[in-house]
């Protein structure tokens, strides 16, 4: 089974950007992020260095503390959302690279509060 490694750097830090994570997880077409910077890079390969998706300058319309990337025909693409049910059992990177699964999501209706939580596992 091949894993994909997801590679997010922030463009706007330091002179070259600066990465934000760098995790290993299952061949999966949509992965949650916590707490993306404004504008991102993304690139996601096989275990074998190839490349399967990149985004650049991906920039979420609204801010909330999850993104969705997508990856389809070598395209990845973002959406920032409040996830919802549909979304329980989803990976999820952090900043830093560690991926978990979803397993619970809150929030307020004005956005204000939110509470979630993941399980952590050696693989995803």
């Amino acid at each position: 089974m091949t894993d994909y490694i997801w590679e997010i750097r922030n463009p706007d830090g330091a002179a070259m950007g600066l990465e934000f994570a760098v995790g290993r997880s299952g061949a999966h077409a949509v992965m949650l992020a916590h707490a993306l910077p404004e504008r991102a890079d993304i690139t996601v390969r096989d275990d074998e260095g190839r490349l399967v998706a990149s985004g650049k300058d991906l920039r979420g319309v609204e801010p909330t503390p999850i993104a969705r990337l997508s990856v389809a025909d070598g395209a990845l693409t973002r959406e920032n959302i409040w996830p919802l049910e549909a979304d329980l059992g989803s990976p999820v990177i952090l900043a830093g690279g560690e991926i978990g699964i979803l397993t619970a999501w809150w929030n307020a209706d004005d956005h204000r509060a939110w509470r979630w939580s993941i399980e952590l596992s050696n693989h995803i």
